[in-house]
């Protein structure tokens, strides 16, 4: 796609959020030598930067509205323990999101966003591999991810629907291991654990490590970062933002990035579009366990997750649908901490003993688009605005290659061929 240059007069290219997608574009926006500032109404990655499990994976970047989804989403209503927790809403809006995304979830959609997601995931790893030798602390380690299942059959399901969405494009095992030899794939399982297989080269970072190691880097190339800083508005005229207003006066603006996560809506609705964003909330948490992970952990029947994460283990998990807010619901840190329990053995005897157990209970609301893609993409009618979030739980692993593409973009004028999947078009109607 061609299109007019984005960038002219003074000023620089604006990004507003400090999350890892937010930090990746300003990152590789000042690596080819144009000016950048970055807005952040908190603290670099203090949103859902902060809490997520680390994942840089390719086995598990896939789309949330997935064949069967929604039928699994609704047999959790009035049970708030279920791993996918849809709390209907009256709300029109939310009535419409839920009848995209299950539109989306049919087997044509998935396997369409499946392969878009593979696609802009291809350079990964180089592109984590750039940054650490460029000097930033990136925190990735790539143990690789053991996928745990109580049942065997669940087991070799599973992976056999793996193979076939990975197509060649990464290395996936050939068969599971069963029985007691299952968990010594990481020692960190239990007895109850009956099958499992590996994923060599999957990876893990500290999530706030790799945020401040960006904002370290940024600093030390000039970019000016605005921490605690709230956007209001915007100033445009001729189809072009020339400044943006925020809390402490203007900043005027040769182009701008709106990769604020759920803040998003509300600011391209100042720049006259609508964004139908919904908030994935997710939970976690931080704790010592003897033996601790080796791997990243997935286990499969109860879909919560384990992450090795500095001298800690983080774990983590659910989905649920009640609306677009952060409220803690203590019933859902609790079922995430029950449901390891079955994989990693009895860590805990009684949920009550949680609170003296871990560290830091974490929710944090993942932008979740109805077809479960970002958007990556020009603002239609205006040529200098871009919006980069919907990431979901994939801000982590598609942050480097969303600000590598996104760069590209603005620096060129030209949309790369790998991000036509991820444009604003798609969301009309």
């Amino acid at each position: 796609m061609t299109g007019t240059p984005t960038l002219s007069g003074d000023g620089p290219v604006v990004v507003v959020g400090g999350g890892v997608v937010g930090l990746c574009t300003a990152y590789y926006l000042a690596a080819a030598g144009l000016p950048v500032e970055v807005v952040e109404r908190r603290g670099l990655g203090s949103g859902v930067s902060r809490g997520n499990a680390g994942w840089v994976c390719l086995s598990h970047s896939t789309p949330v509205p997935s064949p069967g989804v929604l039928r699994y989403a609704l047999r959790s209503l009035g049970r708030p323990d279920s791993p996918l927790y849809l709390r209907p809403l009256p709300d029109p809006a939310f009535l419409r999101w839920l009848w995209r995304f299950w539109r989306s979830s049919a087997p044509a959609a998935f396997r369409r966003g499946y392969a878009a997601i593979a696609d802009l995931n291809h350079d990964t790893f180089d592109l984590f591999d750039g940054l650490r030798e460029a000097g930033v602390a990136t925190t990735l380690t790539r143990p690789g991810m053991v996928h745990a299942f109580l049942s065997a059959a669940e087991a070799r399901h599973h992976l056999a629907i793996q193979r076939e969405m990975a197509e060649g494009r990464y290395p996936m095992p050939d068969d599971i291991t069963t029985g007691d030899e299952a968990r010594l794939l990481d020692d960190a399982l239990s007895s109850k654990v009956r099958a499992a297989y590996l994923v060599e080269g999957e990876g893990v970072v500290d999530p706030e490590g790799f945020a401040r190691g960006l904002g370290e880097a940024l600093a030390a190339a000039g970019v000016k970062v605005h921490e605690n800083a709230e956007v209001t508005g915007f100033r445009s005229g001729t189809g072009r933002v020339t400044a943006l207003r925020t809390d402490r006066g203007e900043i005027p603006c040769s182009a701008v990035v709106v990769a604020a996560g759920m803040r998003s809506p509300a600011l391209l609705r100042e720049l006259g579009h609508r964004l139908p964003l919904q908030a994935g909330k997710g939970y976690s948490f931080a704790v010592d366990l003897d033996p601790a992970p080796r791997h990243t952990l997935y286990f499969g029947e109860r879909r919560a997750v384990a992450s090795p994460i500095g001298t800690t283990t983080r774990i983590g998990g659910t989905m649920e649908l009640s609306g677009n807010n952060n409220r803690l619901d203590w019933r859902r840190i609790v079922a995430v901490a029950l449901a390891s329990r079955h994989y990693l053995g009895r860590w805990f005897d009684d949920p009550d003993d949680l609170v003296s157990l871990i560290r830091d209970p974490w929710v944090g609301g993942r932008p979740f688009l109805p077809d479960g893609l970002p958007v990556i993409d020009r603002l239609p009618g205006l040529e200098n605005a871009f919006a980069a979030t919907g990431h979901g739980m994939l801000g982590v692993t598609l942050g480097p290659a969303t600000g590598h593409r996104l760069a590209e973009y603005i620096r060129t004028g030209r949309r790369p061929e790998v991000l036509a999947p991820f444009g604003f078009d798609r969301l009309r109607g």
